[in-house]
């Protein structure tokens, strides 16, 4: 067992599909939910004050938002059917819209808005559908690189706010404000153990709210003067069936905006499960495409309600890594309580009372985990100077353009600013540079058959040309074969256990890269990932063929430097590296 693995199973308290007790997990989703509300009801007040909007579409485009959001939280951790990723992920207005959500209401109104959401949220269900197309373009490498842009794009926005308290407080009482958040949070996190560290976030924020309220900096007056419970003033407005020149000119900004959230609702689901088992397992890409459809289903209500849109917040994967409980009642709580919070005026002005230095602090520690993460996405994924030249540049173009440092006069003119953002600039370099090196790769021998041992001689015939083309040896050869046939067992071996008596097809492409050969299988789905398999050898294989199984997967190990699968829904996609056998002692994934 490495370090690595031994340090994640101590940290990991409460597993995604284990149940914590009741409070626990209410605290906790109460602890997120208090956390992230602000977050939820600043951009749309935002959007429609900087669009010039009432003051009741105002107070409308909150509640929408806000409620949209716990219905929406709630679905990506209770997951029904293919909709929803089955982990903590919440679920809140997306800051990247703002510009193009301003645009939209100031040339058109909220109606036109709201057709722009729908219509673009269809391509995040395109997205979802056919997520396994984008594999080799929204790869580990993309997703970890956005995830730690993620802190550099947001992080100015914290320190910011960190400062803002009224002119006639002490000058100290902001710092000193944050700093007590900062040291009871980080103190509790590295020293204390058991439930007393599940609780530290919210510790960290009551003591920095009791602390910050002998400056006057924690405003009572706003929770007395809010209604217990309460509706919006304003009403709904409507859907724009026009599609006049203003929406066909918005269009194209909304679709890119949409994109780009999608990306980093990719990378948010990756990180989410890479810290929600004690022992780490390959990615699920079905939970990756049931994210992106709850994320469409926010967008297409956010929509319907006339509302900004949503997107995934990071915040809970940092919450996960830190408290240690990845239990998916802690979503569900979570959303229960942002609903509750919608229909509650006086809950949700406490929540907006806390001071924004406490704020600040707790999100300073949070984001300061989130980089990391982002790293350990990259590094986990095995990481070649290829991969190093993409995540370096992009990275540092992403910090280049957050902070104005790139050529801001021409990039503020360019899609409404959009490019300003670190993380769309970073994230769209990262795909731009994956993509390059796809297309510039040799070209894949490709072949199709059944997904059956009767095509074994066909597929050894299609490697031994392939092996013959790129000037293979006779033992590379035997040992690309070797690999290909291992492969082609198992996953048979999977679609008899799956009870599905349908004929599968399999698609096999080839492909020499350097002294190495790269086999990718891409057939139909398989309950049990194989790189997980291989990975948990150790442990008996369950099932009258559990002997077979394991005699294959360690040959697979032998055979293959690297094992990948990535699951989709209806897809499952194998890639396997294999070396020389004068190379390099094999190594598993």
């Amino acid at each position: 067992m490495t370090a690595e693995t031994r340090a994640q199973e101590s940290s990991i308290r409460y597993e995604a599909d284990e149940r914590p007790p009741l409070p626990l997990s209410a605290g906790l989703g109460l602890q997120l939910a208090v956390l992230t509300v602000a977050g939820i009801v600043f951009t749309p007040a935002i959007v429609v004050s900087a669009a010039g909007g009432s003051d009741e579409y105002a107070s409308w485009a909150v509640f929408a938002a806000v409620a949209i959001s716990g219905l929406t939280t709630f679905l990506q951790a209770r997951r029904i059917g293919r909709v929803g990723s089955g982990y903590v992920l919440l679920m809140g207005t997306s800051g990247a819209f703002i510009a193009v959500c301003v645009a939209a209401i100031a040339k058109a109104g909220p109606a036109t808005l709201a057709t722009l959401v729908i219509v673009s949220s269809l391509f995040q269900f395109a997205l979802a559908h056919r997520l396994d197309l984008f594999r080799r373009v929204l790869t580990p490498t993309v997703a970890g690189t956005v995830i730690m842009l993620i802190p550099v794009t947001v992080m100015p926005i914290v320190f910011e706010n960190m400062t803002k308290v009224p002119e006639t407080s002490w000058v100290l009482a902001a710092p000193l404000t944050a700093l007590v958040t900062i040291v009871v949070i980080t103190v509790l996190a590295l020293k204390a153990t058991g439930t007393l560290r599940l609780w530290a976030p919210v510790i960290g924020v009551i003591v920095g709210s009791v602390f910050a309220s002998f400056f006057g900096l924690y405003e009572v007056e706003s929770i007395a003067d809010a209604a217990w419970i309460g509706l919006p003033e304003g009403a709904w407005p409507g859907i724009d069936l026009q599609f006049g020149a203003a929406f066909w000119a918005l269009l194209p900004a909304f679709v890119l905006v949409t994109l780009i959230g999608a990306i980093e609702t990719v990378g948010d689901a990756v990180a989410i499960q890479r810290v929600s088992w004690r022992k780490p397992r390959a990615v699920d890409y079905r939970a990756v495409q049931g994210a992106l459809s709850a994320d469409g289903v926010g967008n297409l209500l956010s929509g319907i309600a006339g509302t900004v849109p949503n997107t995934t917040y990071s915040t809970s994967i940092a919450a996960t890594e830190l408290t240690g409980v990845a239990a998916r009642t802690v979503g569900i709580a979570a959303g229960v309580i942002f609903v509750i919070f919608a229909f509650v005026p006086k809950a949700l002005a406490a929540v907006l009372a806390v001071p924004l230095p406490v704020v600040g602090a707790y999100l300073v520690v949070l984001l300061s985990l989130l980089f990391v993460v982002g790293i350990t996405v990259v590094l986990r994924d095995g990481i070649d100077y290829r991969k190093g030249v993409i995540v370096g540049i992009s990275f540092w173009v992403g910090v280049g353009f957050q902070n104005g440092a790139i050529f801001p006069d021409l990039v503020t003119g360019v899609a409404g600013g959009l490019f300003e953002n670190g993380m769309t600039s970073g994230g769209l370099v990262a795909i731009m540079l994956t993509l390059f090196v796809e297309l510039t790769s040799p070209r894949r021998s490709k072949m199709r058959s059944k997904l059956d041992p009767s095509a074994l001689p066909r597929i050894q015939e299609f490697l031994r040309s392939f092996s013959s083309r790129c000037g293979f040896d006779s033992p590379m050869a035997n040992r690309i074969e070797a690999a290909a046939e291992e492969t082609l067992l198992i996953l048979h071996e999977s679609e008899r256990n799956s009870g599905d008596p349908g004929q599968r097809n399999l698609s096999l492409t080839a492909l020499r890269d350097s002294e190495t050969a790269v086999l990718e299988f891409v057939a139909t789905g398989a309950e049990e990932n194989i790189q997980d398999q291989i990975a948990f050898l150790g442990k008996q294989v369950a099932g009258p063929n559990s002997i077979e199984n394991d005699v294959a997967f360690r040959l697979l190990r032998h055979l293959s430097s690297s094992v990948r699968h990535q699951q989709f829904h209806d897809t499952d996609v194998i890639t396997l590296t294999v070396k020389p056998p004068t190379g390099p002692a094999p190594r598993q994934s």
